[in-house]
C-alpha cells in the first residue's frame, strides 16, 4: 500500500483525478467535498511526489488551476487499490475460514 494515499483529501483527489485527463481546481474542491486549504495541501503533497501535474493559466481574464494525474501517479494509485483489494480478499476469506 503507498501510505501517500492514506490520507482521505489525497485519496479522494486521485480517485477523482483518475477518472479524467485534467480538471479544473475549484470543481475538483466542489465534487470530492474538499475545502480549497485541504485540497491545496494534497495536491502539494501529490505534486512533490510526481503523482499530479498543476497547470495555470486563464479562462478568458480568470485565473484558474487544472490538475491532472500523472503516468507515475495513476500506477501507483491502481497499485494502491489493488493491495487494498487483496487485503480485503485476506480478510474474507481469513473470516470464511473460521466460520467453518
Amino acid at each position: 500500500m503507498n501510505e501517500l494515499f492514506a490520507s482521505l483529501p489525497r485519496l479522494k483527489l486521485v480517485a477523482f483525478l483518475d477518472g479524467c485527463d485534467e480538471a479544473e481546481f475549484l470543481r475538483v474542491a466542489e465534487l470530492c467535498e474538499l475545502n480549497k486549504s485541504t485540497l491545496s495541501k494534497a495536491m502539494t503533497v501529490l505534486e512533490a511526489a510526481g503523482y499530479l501535474t498543476v497547470t495555470k493559466g486563464y479562462a478568458g481574464r480568470k485565473p484558474k488551476t487544472w490538475l491532472a494525474l500523472t503516468h507515475p501517479g495513476r500506477i501507483a494509485y491502481h497499485a494502491h487499490l489493488a493491495a487494498l483489494t487483496a487485503l480485503t480478499r485476506k480478510a474474507s476469506e481469513t473470516t470464511q475460514q473460521a466460520d467453518r
